[in-house]
Order: structure tokens, then sequence, then C-alpha cells
């Protein structure tokens, strides 16, 4: 689902990772005029690890036409394992421009290498890359340095223009150091010609190291200090050490800059075969939710997803004719086949940039850019109400009033301009994992129960497991599943897949029978420890002195649900059955819920849920729950039998649906406590 692919410039350690370049083929030259190269660092006697970087110089230089970048390494190599860095790799699209070589050089005591002089890159071409669901037209220079050896010192200098061809000369970008940078001497500079000034954000983390100048600002230190994230806090402070710069001054440029390119690649031909499938929605389809729903799905079983990066088609989606002439297309081009079926349907809609990878935690306290995000998809007015559309995604996955993923921040593309749309931040509604077990222990303590479990999943894991069992048959399922079960089961009557498309829920059922692992109390008295039952303790809050204490502590959302139904064995009275323990409390932001009961049908019930309602805490409230923690009940859910003891329920009491007398699959549930039921 990628938008686009980002560029950044990694003062990192570069080993056998590619070389992101563009060009149309390698050539070899002098270093451009507008970089000033650092000195080498001095081997320290008592260097250890894989490699010494003497230096390593990360470069950006804005020109008229768009930006240049400038790459130079020179390592130490101390350790057998770094001699994989003389694979070098120079990834490029023919369309930007021509990457140069400068220098490519081992140096070995007092003997100078020049690779080059009897070594060339091989150049891989790549054009059939349907197997793997992506066209970009990239081509892939490769070069194994020979003979190189523990002791060697390798250095490779290298250049290429990198502005987009789409954008031309907007440019946009980051420099970022690692929390944990390798020794040696590392570089990070950003300079522009006169009159292409950006505007440029600078990191705490990197204060102390920059300094500016009329044309440029530039960071360089020796073995800098590791500078790592406070430990808990919320993912936007992960921007500690990333230098931003950007040409467009506010989100509404972004916006208006993409809403174009979406309104041009919308745009149908008098003859497009796309107004008759239009037409046939229409006439097929009453009201525009189902008509938006009928496009929705069109688009989704239809078009096949690859992503097209060609001729600038990282940014540029390929028009709607194209796309459903091909029957395959990415985010872009299916964004804007779908926008194409809307428009001819009479609802009004707009592509939205969204960020796939949830890292758009503080994306409103960056500077404006593109790179901020790496997925589009459409909102679209249906009956008032906003509703989101994701071509991308198998045919299950319907519009919905929320976004399929937790987005925090999205942009809507618009003629005039939007800015960036925060996303409410809501606890889940439904169990983003369940399981339920029905355990029929009715035939005694020592014979096999029939078992029948259940486990539903929804989102990203749902999605994943769908498109892994939907392209086999029943009976493929079922036979997976049985070489699967080991000694699980005894033996499995069926296995069951289905999708439940009005909740988002990839549901699998396995029903057989198995052995319970009663434990054998002596004098007739059993225990039994319930599936789900129990909890790990959270970990206790708190990070290092030299951290910000100020920062918020932050938990990823999550909500799973385990239910547990057992039938008692037959001749026994449930005066003499038990359990261990209920409970309903909160640490951390997070909602943990135990509920046990006893029912006169002879059946013990069990449900324990956990929801986070708090994403983001204060380190007070962290505090007060640190004291709280050792009263956290981290007890396995167990059940207890003794013919000579009478045990009454007891602690706090709510009624518990049975897994077959309650659609615990559906919108309603009873996986938290009464007050948490629903989400406004």
């Amino acid at each position: 689902m990628t938008l686009f692919r980002m560029r950044i410039l990694m003062a990192g350690l570069l080993l056998s990772a590619p070389i992101s370049a563009q060009a149309q083929d390698i050539e070899h030259g002098p270093v451009p005029d507008w970089v000033t190269e650092i000195n080498p660092l001095p081997v320290p006697d008592d260097a250890t690890g894989l490699l010494f970087i003497r230096k390593q110089q990360s470069a950006v230089h804005l020109v008229a036409d768009g930006q240049e970048t400038f790459q130079s390494q020179h390592f130490a190599l101390l350790n057998p394992q770094a001699l994989q860095a003389g694979n070098i790799a120079i990834e490029w699209n023919p369309a930007a421009g021509n990457p140069t070589v400068h220098r490519l050089l081992v140096h070995r005591g007092n003997e100078r290498i020049d690779v080059l002089e009897t070594t060339d890159f091989e150049i891989l071409r790549r054009e059939d890359q349907l197997e793997q669901a992506m066209l970009d037209g990239h081509l892939t220079a490769v070069l194994r340095v020979p003979d190189l050896r523990v002791g060697d010192e390798l250095e490779l200098a290298y250049s290429m223009p990198t502005h987009d061809v789409v954008l031309g000369d907007e440019s946009f970008g980051i420099l970022f150091l690692g929390d944990s940078a390798p020794q040696g001497r590392i570089a990070l500079e950003l300079s522009w010609e006169e009159g292409q000034e950006p505007a440029v954000s600078i990191p705490e983390g990197l204060k102390p190291f920059t300094t500016k100048t009329e044309n440029g600002v530039s960071f360089l230190s020796d073995n800098i200090p590791n500078e790592i994230m406070p430990k808990g806090a919320p993912p936007r402070y992960a921007w500690h050490r990333i230098l931003q710069y950007s040409d467009f001054n506010a989100w509404p440029n972004v916006s208006r800059r993409f809403a174009d390119l979406f309104d041009q690649a919308s745009r149908l031909s008098s003859a497009s075969p796309i107004i008759d499938e239009a037409r046939r929605i229409s006439d097929q389809y009453e009201g525009q939710r189902e008509r938006a729903q009928a496009a929705l799905d069109l688009v989704q079983q239809q078009v096949r997803y690859i992503y097209v990066g060609l001729n600038g088609g990282n940014f540029e989606p390929t028009d709607a004719d194209t796309t459903w002439q091909r029957r395959y297309g990415d985010c872009k081009g299916k964004t804007a086949l779908l926008l194409a079926l809307l428009k001819e349907l009479d609802i009004e809609a707009r592509a939205v940039l969204v960020q796939n990878q949830l890292s758009d935690d503080g994306l409103n306290e960056r500077l404006p850019s593109p790179a901020a995000f790496d997925h589009v998809l459409v909102q679209a007015q249906i009956d008032g109400e906003t509703h989101w559309l994701d071509g991308t995604l198998p045919v299950v996955a319907e519009m919905d009033a929320k976004p399929f993923l937790p987005y925090r921040w999205a942009l809507p593309l618009t003629a005039e301009g939007a800015d960036l749309q925060e996303i409410p931040r809501k606890p889940f509604e439904l169990p983003q994992e369940m399981v339920l077990y029905e355990l029929d222990a009715r035939a005694g303590f020592d014979a096999p129960a029939r078992q029948v479990i259940t486990s539903v999943k929804r989102g990203f894991e749902g999605i994943i497991e769908y498109s892994r069992l939907s392209t086999l048959t029943p009976d493929q399922i079922e036979e997976v599943f049985r070489n699967q079960a080991g000694g699980e089961w005894d033996e499995i009557e069926s296995v069951t897949y289905r999708f439940d498309r009005s909740t988002g829920a990839s549901i699998l059922t396995i029903t057989g029978t198995g052995p319970l692992d009663w434990d054998n109390e002596g004098g007739g008295a059993y225990d039994l420890t319930l599936p789900g039952g129990g909890f790990n303790p959270p970990p206790r809050l708190g990070r290092p002195k030299d951290q910000d204490q100020t920062a918020p502590y932050y938990t990823e959302p999550n909500y799973s649900c385990h239910v547990t139904t057992v039938r008692l064995p037959e001749g026994t009275s449930l005066e003499n059955w038990g359990y261990n323990s209920t409970f309903d409390t909160m640490m951390y932001g997070r909602v943990y819920y135990r509920m046990m009961e006893e029912r006169d049908d002879l059946t013990i019930r069990m449900v324990r849920g956990s929801r986070v309602e708090i994403a983001e805490i204060t380190p007070a409230h962290a505090e007060r729950d640190n004291k709280r923690l050792g009263r956290f009940d981290n007890s396995m859910a167990r059940i207890t039998y003794d013919p000579d003891k009478i045990m009454n329920p007891w602690g706090k009491q709510a009624p518990v649906p049975a897994v077959y007398e309650f659609d615990w699959i559906g919108t309603d549930s009873h996986c938290l406590p009464e007050d948490l039921h629903s989400v406004d």
C-alpha cells in the first residue's frame, strides 16, 4: 500500500543494505563543487566491534530544480563479519538522474587500491516484478569488492540528483542519527543555493552538535554519545535526532498539490468503460450507501494490488482508465479509480493521505511534507456522514465510519487545501483478539471432553488470516489444522472458517474431543485451570534518571477477550464447585477484568477481558499505579470440585453468558464491566 518510498539519509552503519540512488547509469567523476569533505578520524589503538567509522558524511544540497545528495563512507574493518560491507548495491530510478561514483578504495597499510580500475558495477534490470506485486522501474548496480580482508579500510563516495520527477523543485526530507550511533566521525549536512532555503527543524538531540551558516546547517560529531528516547514514551519522542527540511510551508499546500494529481487521474474519457460500470451499480443498487459499497467491492475484487512506481509514480497516480484496463494498480491508482466511480454515482468523495506504518504520532508538530505519508485512501460523504474506503484491502473490509487502522492524523486532499485532520483516539469497540472455549466434561473427569474452540481476529491480523485461509478449500483448511493438532486433540471432527463482514471478524472454529488437564487432589477432589483466564502482571513503569522524567507513558491500543464455558461432570453437585477469584481493576490506563459465574445448568462460565482505555498516562499516574502493583491479581482462573465441601460464590458477581447462548462475536459484548460495554 506504499504511496511512495521515503527518501532518508541515515548516519549509521551501512553494511550489506542497498544504498538508495536514482539514475540512468553509473557514472564516474569528481566530487561536486558544493561538497566540502570532512577529514577521517584516526582509528584508535583499542578499537573493537565490527568496524570503526573513520568518517561517514551524508549531505543534501538544494538547487533550483530539486536536490542533490552526497554520501561518503570510510570504514576500518575489524571483524570478519564486517567484510560484507564490501557487497555494495546502488538502486535508482532512471526517471531522475545519473548517480556518480567518485571513488571506491581499499586502504591496506600504505597501499591504496582503486577498486574501479579492475572491477565494474553490474547493472541488474528488474523489468518483471509482477510476482512481487511491485513495478517500480528501478535499476540496481552491484559490486563485490574482491580480496577484502580484516584490517583493510573501505572507502566509498558517490552523489546523485534526488529531486522527484513529479514535484520537481519542491524539496523535502529528513537527515537523522540513530539513538545508538556507531563509534567514529559522523557528519550530516544540509545546504542550499541562494533563494532555495527551506524551512528547517532541528531537534534538541542534534542542537549541541549543529552549526548554522547563511546557506546551510551542518552536524559534526566524533563518537557521539547514545541518546535513547525516554523509556515507555509515545512514538513521537523518537524524533529527537531527526532533522527535517521542507519547501512546503503549510499542510494545505501539500493538500492542494496532491489534490490536483488525483483530480487529473480520476477524470474519465467520454468512452470510458468505468462509466458503464457506474451505471450498472446505479441500476442494481438504491441509496448512496449501497452504491458506494458496491463501487468499493468492484475496486477491491476486480483490480489486483501491485505497487506502481514507474516514471515518477511514487507520487503520481495512474489514471483511472489505465488502472481499469490493466486490472492492477497500487493505492494511488485504486484511489483514483474509486474516486472516478463515486463521482459518476454523484457521491461526494476525496482522497486522503495517511500513514500505514502508524508512525504519525506527533505529525502535527512536524514540518509539512509529503514524506509523512505512505498510503492514500478515500473519504466519502454518505447520508451526511464521513465514511472511509480503502480499495487496497480485501473485499471483506467494508467502508466504515472509522478508518480500518487507528490513524492519529490524516490529510484530506482538496482544491482549496485542507489542514491535517486529527482522528480521535478511542478505545477499540470490539475485541481485536478473542478466543471462545466450550468444554464439555459431562462424561467425567477421566473421559475425553468434547471441545469447541473459536478464534476471532480483527484488524490487520484478521485481514492477514483471511488472506491466508480464503484461498483454501474447506477440506484444505481442515487438513492443515489436523496436521497441526498434535497431542492436544484425540480427534478433530471439523474445522470451519468464515469472515463476518458486519463486525470485521475472521473466525476459525475447531470442534473435536481431547483431554482436559484435571489435577487430581485426592479424595475425589479435582482442579482445572481454565484456558485464557489469567493475566501476567504489567511491568512497573519507570525510566533512568538521565531521561526525560516528564514524558508520558504510552501503551499501544489493544482489546482482547477470552471466554470459557465448562459443562461440569454429571453426577456432581453445583454446591461442591467453586472458583478462585474475580476482579475488575484499572492499571496504567488499562482495564483488567475477570468474571466467573456458576449456573444451575451445571456450568461454570468465565470471561477475561482487557482493553487499553487511556493510551497515554502521566508520570504521576504511573507512580500511583506502581504503588498498587503488588496487589495485582495475576492468578490463573481455576475451578475446584470437592465432594466434601460446600462452596458458595464470592467476590464481585455479574452474569456471564455461555459461549453457546450468546453472540459473543456480535457488537454487544460482556468482555468488560458493565460501565465499559460501549464507547461513546
